[in-house]
């Protein structure tokens, strides 16, 4: 197998939490088989007369609580001396995101294979995005209106409300009918207004679990991570508290998949984790998910290693 050249964008590993972070494992699999890695954060990146270009330190990992992370000297490099870039930095999905996405873009068009395809983090927004797949999900309204959600709310009697940038369970909030907090609630989350929210028809299936199923290449693994809330907490996300269930797909979970796994795939993401709740899908992740570290630890495959195959398939056929 020939050694290729990876680069990885992230938010500072100094910062993560080793045993739980998918981007460490998928760090960890690439030294295993041989690849280099050069680490850049947003700051080290940069666009000169037209060419994508980067401060780049080489990263050495272990898997390590303590000890994680080396780096070797910085180097400026041109982004398109490598063969692929995992593009890992978390939400919020600001302006900021977005400008790096144009670099990376630069690269992809000199040919380096981009973890996922820049255009399509701009274009599939991890809430938003549900709605190319209506038939898959709880009835949900997409608004600035804080009256269309009020009617919203008097009709679905109990929903779910969250903005459309976060991510780790932030700023989700349950609210039945009749709650005297929700106007709070719809002002904040709206800004009176000025910014559009998500509302979903709830579901008490959530009790049961939050589903995070992994697509690589379009293809789902073949467990699901479910994320049980705790019990003084509806938010099925582990920074939230919820305990982490490794479980085979469901048919219904296969049936999703199967729409919206080919349509991933055809936009050039390669890493996908779609979240799904008793038989309804509630979004579609594209940007860093994350998962396959407990899927690993509680009895599930190895997807680390499932996406570098992938990612060696994809660059062996050029």
């Amino acid at each position: 197998m020939s050694s290729f050249r990876f680069g990885v964008v992230m938010d500072p590993i100094s910062a993560i939490s080793p045993a739980k972070d998918s981007s460490l494992a998928m760090l960890l699999e690439i030294q295993r088989r041989g690849h280099t890695i050069s680490y850049f954060e947003q700051a080290d990146l940069s666009l000169r007369n037209g060419i994508a270009c980067g401060s780049a330190r080489a990263l050495a990992v272990t898997d390590n609580a303590d000890s994680w992370h080396e780096f070797g000297p910085r180097e400026e490099t041109r982004l398109n001396d490598l063969d692929v870039i995992l593009m890992r930095k978390d939400p919020p999905f600001d302006t900021e995101y977005i400008y790096t996405t144009y670099i990376l873009e630069r690269a992809e068009q000199n040919g380096v294979l981009i973890v996922n395809r820049p255009a399509s983090l701009r274009d599939i927004n991890e809430k938003v995005f549900t709605a190319w797949f209506p038939e898959l999900c709880p009835d949900t309204l997409i608004t600035r209106s804080m009256g269309e959600i009020r009617q919203f709310l008097e009709k679905c009697g109990t929903m779910v409300i969250k903005p459309l940038d976060g991510m780790g369970g932030k700023s989700i909030f349950v609210v039945v009918q009749g709650d005297k907090n929700a106007n709070v609630i719809l002002e904040t989350l709206t800004d009176y207004g000025a910014r559009y929210a998500m509302a979903q028809r709830f579901i008490p299936e959530i009790t049961h679990g939050d589903k995070r199923i992994i697509l690589i290449d379009g293809q789902p693994a073949a467990h699901a991570l479910a994320r049980i809330p705790a019990a003084d907490d509806y938010r099925g996300n582990l920074v939230a508290g919820a305990q982490p269930e490794v479980r085979a797909l469901t048919a219904r979970d296969r049936e999703i998949c199967a729409a919206v796994g080919p349509v991933l795939r055809e936009r050039g993401v390669i890493f996908a984790g779609i979240d799904v709740i008793g038989d309804y899908m509630t979004e579609v992740n594209v940007t860093s998910p994350t998962g396959i570290r407990e899927i690993a630890k509680y009895g599930g495959e190895d997807l680390a290693a499932g996406l570098l195959d992938a990612i060696e398939s994809r660059l062996a056929s050029r």
